[in-house]
């Protein structure tokens, strides 16, 4: 079994490589839901969606979330009366927060609702939330005259993530517990790799559950990261700048020391080769390839490096 810590677009992007080395249904991935919102009445859960979308190829290409080809029409209604449109719901991608809503309200936890979505899209892989329970990420942002708590879409989408950022807080954290298999995956995993995803909101709310993240360290021998930064930058998001803000080096230095107690390898790309020494300095063994996922077949070779560099043989 291979076990992955996910955020949304890059983690989506590994797994792409991901299931052409390994068999899908040797893969759980374990995915951020600090992201959630309630919306409209509905729960959206934004990363669990993109790499459902994502791994059945109907994500959208261009924008890397939501359905391709969607249309628009229910949200320009909701714009017309004054309601909330800052947050983008194709009509398509609707009907999954509908059926997610209508199960839960059912009682049916997270994860069992998840699985339901998932097997829709014919996907052969354990798609798990990384608990069942209330888990959102409250940012402290920079208002012009004093600092201020939102949640997190309101920071990332509504404000565009251009705000300066003095704090993080996972709420609910303390209370919650792992969802049914997340620490199983964790403990029978030949490997866990930590997706190049941000490591202070996508993979640091996954941690905030106390039990995930003492089975984290205690597997870390067998653990490999990806930096999501290459030449001190994040390809898609805010990491590089929300590391600043919060007092990290935006490098895979910085990389290394966020997560040298929680893996033993760190992957970095070729840009950042020169900086490999320094990588092993903080505790983690460097490898040095292709990171930046152009187009699935580089997604399959940096899946495939991090397999090799945790002795884990892969379909040719």
């Amino acid at each position: 079994m291979i076990c992955v810590l996910a955020g949304g677009v890059g983690a989506a992007r590994l797994l792409t490589g991901l299931v052409q080395v390994v068999p899908p249904a040797e893969i759980t991935v374990i995915a951020n839901v600090g992201d959630d919102v309630e919306l409209h009445g509905l729960h959206i859960s934004p990363d669990l969606d993109t790499i459902t979308y994502t791994l059945a190829d109907q994500v959208d290409p261009d924008r890397g979330w939501g359905l391709r080809d969607e249309t628009w029409q229910a949200m320009a209604m909701v714009g017309r009366y004054g309601g909330i449109d800052w947050f983008n719901l194709g009509d398509r991608d609707l009907g999954t927060h509908l059926y997610r809503t209508h199960r839960l309200a059912e009682g049916a936890p997270l994860s069992q609702v998840t699985a339901e979505i998932v097997a829709a899209w014919d996907l052969r892989l354990t798609l798990l939330p990384v608990t069942d329970e209330s888990l959102r990420t409250r940012v402290t942002v920079v208002d012009p005259d004093a600092e201020r708590e939102v949640g997190f879409q309101e920071w990332f989408v509504q404000r565009g993530h251009d705000v300066g950022v003095t704090g993080l807080r996972f709420v609910g954290a303390d209370l919650a517990r792992p969802a049914p298999g997340v620490l199983e995956a964790l403990d029978q995993a030949e490997a866990v790799l930590i997706a190049p995803s941000n490591p202070l909101v996508s993979i640091a709310p996954l941690l905030a559950v106390d039990e995930v993240a003492s089975a984290v360290r205690a597997g870390r021998d067998r653990t490999v990261a990806v930096s999501p930064l290459v030449a001190g930058a994040a390809l898609k998001g805010p990491a590089d700048r929300l590391m600043i803000d919060l007092g990290h080096e935006a490098s895979v230095v910085g990389v290394a020391r966020l997560y040298r107690e929680l893996a033993a390898t760190l992957v970095i790309d070729e840009a950042d080769a020169h900086l490999g020494g320094a990588v092993q300095d903080e505790g983690m063994a460097p490898v040095v390839t292709r990171t930046v996922m152009t187009d699935p077949d580089v997604a399959a070779g940096l899946a495939r490096a991090m397999l090799a560099t945790a002795g884990v043989e892969t379909c040719s």
